[in-house]
């Protein structure tokens, strides 16, 4: 994906703010919700907020009963010299029996244990056994997870588990920082200094020269309920030849904790709107799968100009809390 050379808008353009209407309570109807100006961002520009809200650990993942000894030495078997990850089948070992798990395998030319050679491939047919009547701790456990799975339900579970580390939710590929739910916001401050931040539930994400060739990605952050939301659009070439726009907003939080909003993203003018209402997203989940499924306000160009003024589109965000 192309981005917009260095020369381009910057998102460290000063950003035209109006009063922030109090973060807990619904804008007066003659106090026009705070607006920001947001301009495209290149890789690694995206912005950070000017103030952090306190996040709670993840709140999912539902916990098998305590393990007991002799499982936990049963498990152990299991584990690979090289990564200390678990063995899982199809298991291969060497000439002499040593096992490694099949990721580290690919990328060695001998045995780690006893070095004798890892091919040609046997397969152990007895520990594939063991293992398919072995519950395997999550790989994430060091970190709060308390599931216990059969292995074949262990990978899947471990792409989604909340215990797993958060990625910067910044759009582009230029940031690797991981870390902890507790971490994000704090890594933002400092790492992503230039994204924007307003306070209150209803503002406006006004983004800037939509007319940027190539893939461009705006970004600001709303602050409301005691949360962090990040506001994404993103513009980009989602079936070859055919230029699209998908906004999104998601919580910088658990999915458990994101059910309890709703947000609305609406664009108006020439007595023309156009509106998409849904529950955010976690930032464990990114941009990129809600742009896959199409989970988010899409729109093409025709449409952006219709809605914009020139070359900037302005869209109301409203986030809500939903009744348990």
């Amino acid at each position: 994906m192309s981005r917009p050379p260095s020369t381009g808008p910057s998102a460290n353009k000063p950003c035209s703010k109006q009063p922030p209407p109090p973060p807990q309570h619904a804008p007066s109807p003659a106090a026009p919700p705070a607006a920001a100006t947001i301009s495209a961002a290149g890789p690694g520009s995206s912005a950070v907020p000017a103030a952090a809200a306190v996040i709670s650990g993840p709140g999912g993942g539902g916990g098998a009963g305590p393990v007991s000894p002799q499982h936990h030495e049963l498990t152990s078997l299991f584990e690979c010299p090289v990564c200390f990850d678990y063995v899982l089948p199809p298991i291969l070992q060497c000439q002499a029996g040593h096992l490694v798990c099949n990721q580290c395998r690919q990328k060695l030319s001998c045995c780690p244990t006893c070095r004798g050679a890892l091919t040609p491939s046997i397969r152990n047919l007895a520990m594939e056994k063991v293992a398919s009547a072995v519950l395997f701790p999550c790989k994430y456990a060091t970190t709060g997870c308390s599931l216990t799975l059969h292995h074949t339900e262990k990978p899947e579970h471990e792409d989604i588990c909340e215990y797993r580390p958060y990625s910067c939710p910044c759009p582009g590929a230029s940031c690797k920082w991981q870390g902890s739910l507790e971490a994000v916001m704090s890594h933002l401050m400092h790492a992503h200094k230039s994204i924007t931040t307003l306070q209150g539930e209803d503002i406006v994400f006004l983004a800037t020269d939509i007319n940027l060739p190539g893939a461009v990605d705006w970004v600001m952050m709303q602050s409301c309920f005691g949360h962090q939301f990040m506001l994404v659009l993103e513009k980009q070439e989602k079936y070859e030849g055919h230029q699209q726009f998908f906004a999104i907003v998601l919580l910088i939080g658990t999915r458990k904790q994101a059910e309890n909003f709703a947000y609305r993203l609406e664009l108006n003018g020439n007595r023309r709107r156009l509106t998409w209402e849904a529950t955010p997203r976690s930032i464990h989940d990114g941009v990129a799968a809600a742009i896959v499924n199409s989970d988010c306000l899409v729109f093409d160009t025709a449409i952006a100009h219709l809605f914009a003024d020139n070359g900037n589109l302005g869209i109301n965000v409203t986030i809500s809390t939903c009744c348990p």
